[in-house]
């Protein structure tokens, strides 16, 4: 096995929108469509999609979208025998989606807020068997430092996207992860630095080197990513696209980061290429739909590689 996700799943209900209604106003959207995503679930189906085996560590609900969402698992090729059904309603994402491809996102954790620290324990004999942990945060904090602590106990490299950004996450509680990928808004709320600058940015990612963090990330969107660490710091550009649909694309180039890495070691040329899978992703409308299998992701972009 190549990647555990320990995380979330919940049922994408995307409106795609004109405008966003005002204060007690009912407008029409154009268009909606529903389908399977959740930071976690998201991140293990690009894995999965550019082939890599992925153990999924998730609660699903009793309702009408338990059993889909378990068969889109299936469908992806995720070992699914720890996607455990809950006595609670399943997670849910209404998303609104405008015309310059801006999202607002509202998530109802469900089942997803029950998954326990004794759900990881129950686990840990196959997540040993792994390579890379990787969390989110629409999980309960405390089960996202249970799992952190069960990477360092078993020698396995641990990835946190701490997303959505959580006031209350503990750096002290986080600091042994190997990497930590947070988005500009999320990287300001952990450190409690302004990220307007890219100075500022490698300032505020600096408080979380010295708490101990040897790799911190951060996805700038369109202009790509920063990587720094002790000994320095690189930007990797992003790619010119005419997006279409946003959603998911930072949980697309996580996907794609935690193969390469698993797959070759190397963090830059696994950032340059998840770079390229995310600007892909939001060329399409859709969270998981969007992201390129394997195959397709060399088709389009066989000279990167």
């Amino acid at each position: 096995m190549d990647i555990a996700v320990i995380g979330s799943n919940n049922v994408d209900l995307i409106s795609y929108i004109t405008r966003m209604p005002s204060e007690g106003e009912t407008i029409e959207a154009p268009d909606f469509q529903l389908g399977c995503g959740g930071k976690g679930a998201n991140q293990a189906v690009a894995a999965s999609k550019l082939g890599s085996e992925v153990l999924m560590v998730t609660r699903v609900g009793n309702d009408l979208f338990a059993d889909n969402t378990i068969a889109n698992f299936k469908e992806h090729g995720i070992d699914d025998q720890y996607i455990l059904k809950t006595d609670a309603t399943s997670g849910v994402a209404p998303i609104f989606v405008d015309q310059q491809s801006r999202n607002s996102i509202i998530i109802v954790k469900g089942a997803n807020a029950l998954l326990s620290p004794e759900d990881l324990e129950n686990a840990r004999e196959d997540i040993a068997k792994c390579k890379l942990i990787v969390l989110q945060l629409e999980i309960n904090l405390e089960t996202v430092y249970a799992a952190i602590e069960m990477g360092k106990e078993l020698g396995i490299p641990v990835l946190l996207n701490p997303a959505p950004a959580a006031p209350e996450l503990s750096l002290e509680r986080v600091k042994s992860v190997d990497f930590i990928v947070p988005n500009e808004t999320e990287l300001s709320l952990i450190s409690g630095m302004p990220v307007d600058t890219l100075e500022d940015i490698s300032n505020a990612a600096a408080v979380l080197l010295d708490a101990g963090i040897k790799n911190v990330i951060v996805t700038l969107g369109a202009r790509g990513v920063l990587w720094v660490t002790a000994s320095g710091e690189k930007l990797i550009e992003g790619i010119a696209v005419d997006a279409k649909d946003t959603t998911g694309a930072g949980d697309a180039f996580i996907g794609c980061f935690s193969h390469f890495w698993v797959s070759s070691g190397d963090i830059a040329e696994s950032l340059r290429l998840a770079n390229y899978y995310a600007g892909d992703s939001v060329t399409r409308q859709g969270t998981q739909k969007s992201y390129a299998t394997g195959e397709d992701f060399r088709e389009r972009f066989g000279e990167i590689f």
